[in-house]
């Protein structure tokens, strides 16, 4: 959403209120918490400071120490990037726009009495609650990745932090002609083109330290799920003969010690190094609050707010939720809830109108080599009628090829989402 739309529809209040020490809480007025701090959580709780002119108390329920992108984190799988590259802290939060930071875990909410009750022992009071709690897996589905010690030997990596590089670690270990594996969950999941990103990103390792290994790409779904036609070509010109990919094999469990996985109507298989991408569901506190309304998985939102479907005064955002047609589960779209949320939230306390017609915008990068980037983009509109978000047809779309002045696009994305998120 741009802001001078939010100004000429009085969703953001007093945004001029940036200059110096207006960012100190006062301790006054209404109260909002944020269960949360990625993109779609730290950008809330950001702009609510910003756009209610500093009047809202905001307080960010986090209890990682930093905050760790999962755009690029293949990156780092690859060796062009590190997690100091990818990690950033959340101190101008705090500094800059006066969010009360608690590092601590949500492990309940009251939506009748208006808190969130914390795992060191305190409950937090609010008068509107943003959830934002990313997915968590659906462990139920491959038995053998519950067994103890599973989880630390078959690494998902599919949240940016210390399992992306004890994947890397991995890797670094497995020997020359050695087999990577991976697994796909049928959509939907977090990032579409992240895992086909990824083993771009692991057989560009490969081809400079380990170029008799071999990367295997074991799909649920019938067919690549984003950037096929890229992708494909990508595998075909780039890394031939090293990347297969293999797709409707559906993963119904892990043999952990023997690096085996098994299959619906497939073979099972075995590999040097086994990275497996469950199926995803909401977050846990989204989970266990009753939230996750659709076939118990995503939580179902109003589009024009986020606020849940299924809980007054509770909004949800991000990977989250229940998405609209054609909406990706992404970095990029899930800022954009986090603004569209932001002022939602501040007409709601401030008794202004809430925009009815918000537009959210989407772009993903994916690197098929350590420069060389494909991209895809989308614009997304309010249908009234259908009370959903659709597609603005004609915009967004696909880049013709993979080249380097992509990639030089797609750090600097990550470089300017990180501000508007964090700065």
């Amino acid at each position: 959403m741009q802001r001078r739309h939010l100004l000429q529809t009085g969703s953001a209040l007093g945004v001029m209120g940036l200059m110096a020490g207006c960012a100190s809480p006062s301790g006054q007025g209404p109260k909002v918490v944020v269960i949360g701090a990625g993109y779609a959580g730290a950008t809330a709780a950001k702009y609510i400071r910003m756009w209610s002119d500093y009047g809202i108390q905001v307080t960010l329920v986090e209890p990682n120490s930093a905050f760790v992108s999962c755009p690029l984190s293949n990156l780092v799988l690859g060796g062009s990037k590190r997690m100091a590259d990818i990690t950033s802290p959340y101190d101008n939060l705090v500094r800059r726009h006066g969010v009360k930071w608690v590092q601590d875990r949500a492990t309940s909410i009251d939506v009748d009495k208006r808190l969130v009750q914390l795992a060191g022992g305190s409950a937090l009071p609010y008068d509107r609650l943003i959830v934002s709690p990313g997915v968590d897996f659906m462990w139920d589905s491959l038995p053998g990745m519950k067994q103890a010690g599973a989880q630390d030997k078959v690494l998902h990596a599919w949240k940016g932090g210390p399992q992306t590089l004890a994947l890397r670690q991995q890797l670094e270990a497995m020997p020359d002609g050695g087999v990577f594996a991976m697994s796909i969950p049928l959509g939907p999941y977090r990032c579409p083109p992240g895992p086909y990103e990824r083993a771009c990103q692991v057989a560009t390792y490969f081809s400079q330290n380990k170029p008799k290994s071999k990367v295997l790409i074991l799909d649920a779904n019938d067919d690549v799920t984003s950037k096929g036609a890229l992708f494909k070509k990508a595998w075909a010109e780039r890394y031939a003969g090293m990347i297969e990919y293999r797709p409707k094999h559906q993963l119904v469990d892990v043999d952990a010690a023997s690096g085996t996985l098994k299959f619906e109507f497939n073979d099972d298989l075995k590999a040097n190094v086994v990275n497996v991408i469950p199926p995803m569901r909401a977050g846990d506190i989204a989970f266990k609050t009753g939230l996750a309304t659709a076939n118990q998985r995503w939580c179902e939102v109003d589009f024009l707010t986020f606020e849940s479907k299924a809980a007054k005064n509770v909004h949800v955002l991000g990977d989250a939720i229940q998405i609209a047609p054609a909406m990706p589960k992404s970095g990029h779209m899930a800022n954009q809830h986090g603004k569209t949320c932001a002022a939602a939230v501040v007409a709601l306390l401030t008794g202004q109108s809430v925009n009815p017609s918000p537009v959210y915008n989407n772009t993903c990068y994916s690197f098929v080599s350590a420069k060389d980037v494909v991209h895809v983009a989308s614009v997304h509109r309010y249908d009234a009628d259908k009370k959903t978000m659709l597609t603005v047809p004609g915009s967004g779309g696909l880049s013709a090829a993979a080249n380097e002045l992509e990639g030089v696009y797609a750090l600097a994305w990550a470089q300017n989402i990180w501000a508007d998120t964090l700065a």
